[in-house]
Protein backbone atom coordinates (compact mmCIF):
# COMPACT_ATOMS: atom_id res chain seq x y z
CA UNK A 1 0.00 0.00 0.00
CA UNK A 2 1.02 3.03 -0.79
CA UNK A 3 -0.04 7.14 -1.40
CA UNK A 4 0.57 10.16 -3.22
CA UNK A 5 0.73 13.33 -1.23
CA UNK A 6 1.75 17.19 -1.24
CA UNK A 7 4.44 17.48 0.65
CA UNK A 8 5.50 20.79 0.72
CA UNK A 9 5.97 22.39 -3.52
CA UNK A 10 6.29 18.99 -4.20
CA UNK A 11 4.66 15.44 -4.52
CA UNK A 12 5.70 12.38 -2.95
CA UNK A 13 5.41 8.72 -3.02
CA UNK A 14 5.35 7.17 0.28
CA UNK A 15 4.42 3.96 2.00
CA UNK A 16 5.05 2.89 5.86
CA UNK A 17 8.42 3.02 7.36
CA UNK A 18 9.30 5.25 4.65
CA UNK A 19 12.61 7.86 5.66
CA UNK A 20 11.90 10.71 3.28
CA UNK A 21 13.42 14.78 3.09
CA UNK A 22 10.69 17.25 2.57
CA UNK A 23 10.58 21.11 2.32
CA UNK A 24 11.38 22.42 5.92
CA UNK A 25 8.54 23.01 8.36
CA UNK A 26 8.13 24.11 11.46
CA UNK A 27 7.44 21.01 13.34
CA UNK A 28 9.25 20.14 16.34
CA UNK A 29 11.39 16.92 16.52
CA UNK A 30 9.49 14.15 17.74
CA UNK A 31 6.01 15.54 16.48
CA UNK A 32 3.88 14.42 13.96
CA UNK A 33 2.85 16.04 10.58
CA UNK A 34 -0.51 14.41 8.68
CA UNK A 35 -1.63 15.18 4.79
CA UNK A 36 -4.54 14.07 2.99
CA UNK A 37 -3.33 11.82 0.04
CA UNK A 38 -3.97 12.87 -3.68
CA UNK A 39 -4.13 9.10 -4.37
CA UNK A 40 -4.48 5.49 -3.04
CA UNK A 41 -3.28 2.41 -4.44
CA UNK A 42 -3.84 -0.40 -1.85
CA UNK A 43 -2.96 -4.17 -3.53
CA UNK A 44 -4.28 -3.13 -7.12
CA UNK A 45 -7.40 -1.18 -6.02
CA UNK A 46 -6.62 2.52 -6.73
CA UNK A 47 -8.61 5.21 -5.06
CA UNK A 48 -8.66 8.55 -6.61
CA UNK A 49 -11.90 10.16 -5.79
CA UNK A 50 -11.85 12.83 -3.41
CA UNK A 51 -15.05 11.91 -1.60
CA UNK A 52 -13.58 8.69 -0.76
CA UNK A 53 -9.87 10.21 -0.05
CA UNK A 54 -11.05 12.33 2.61
CA UNK A 55 -11.55 9.41 4.80
CA UNK A 56 -7.71 8.70 4.14
CA UNK A 57 -4.96 10.38 6.24
CA UNK A 58 -1.13 10.01 6.50
CA UNK A 59 1.04 10.65 9.05
CA UNK A 60 4.36 10.95 10.06
CA UNK A 61 7.13 11.61 12.39
CA UNK A 62 9.81 14.12 12.33
CA UNK A 63 13.19 12.99 12.56
CA UNK A 64 14.59 16.26 12.23
CA UNK A 65 16.34 18.85 9.99
CA UNK A 66 18.54 18.64 7.26
CA UNK A 67 20.56 19.83 4.53
CA UNK A 68 20.74 19.31 0.84
CA UNK A 69 23.95 19.16 -1.17
CA UNK A 70 25.75 22.69 -2.22
CA UNK A 71 25.13 24.42 -4.92
CA UNK A 72 27.75 26.43 -6.59
CA UNK A 73 26.85 29.75 -8.85
CA UNK A 74 29.38 31.73 -10.90
CA UNK A 75 28.10 34.86 -12.10
CA UNK A 76 30.98 36.35 -14.94
CA UNK A 77 30.98 39.79 -16.75
CA UNK A 78 33.38 39.31 -19.99
CA UNK A 79 36.12 42.67 -19.77
CA UNK A 80 34.85 44.25 -16.61
CA UNK A 81 36.40 42.52 -14.18
CA UNK A 82 33.66 41.40 -12.46
CA UNK A 83 33.53 38.26 -10.81
CA UNK A 84 31.11 36.36 -7.94
CA UNK A 85 31.05 32.92 -6.12
CA UNK A 86 27.80 32.47 -4.67
CA UNK A 87 26.64 29.12 -3.29
CA UNK A 88 23.28 28.02 -1.34
CA UNK A 89 22.51 24.73 0.93
CA UNK A 90 18.44 24.31 1.11
CA UNK A 91 17.05 23.19 4.11
CA UNK A 92 15.28 19.92 5.06
CA UNK A 93 12.95 18.59 7.09
CA UNK A 94 13.30 14.45 7.43
CA UNK A 95 10.68 12.65 8.08
CA UNK A 96 9.44 9.19 8.54
CA UNK A 97 6.19 8.09 7.87
CA UNK A 98 4.22 5.97 10.28
CA UNK A 99 1.17 5.19 8.72
CA UNK A 100 -1.98 5.07 6.19
CA UNK A 101 -5.13 4.86 7.69
CA UNK A 102 -8.84 5.12 6.86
Amino acid sequence: MYAIVRAGGRQEKVSVDDVLNIDRVSEETGSTVSWEPLLIVDDGKVVSDSSELSAYKVTAEVLGETKGPKINMIKYKNKTGYKKRLGHRQKYTRVRVTGIAK
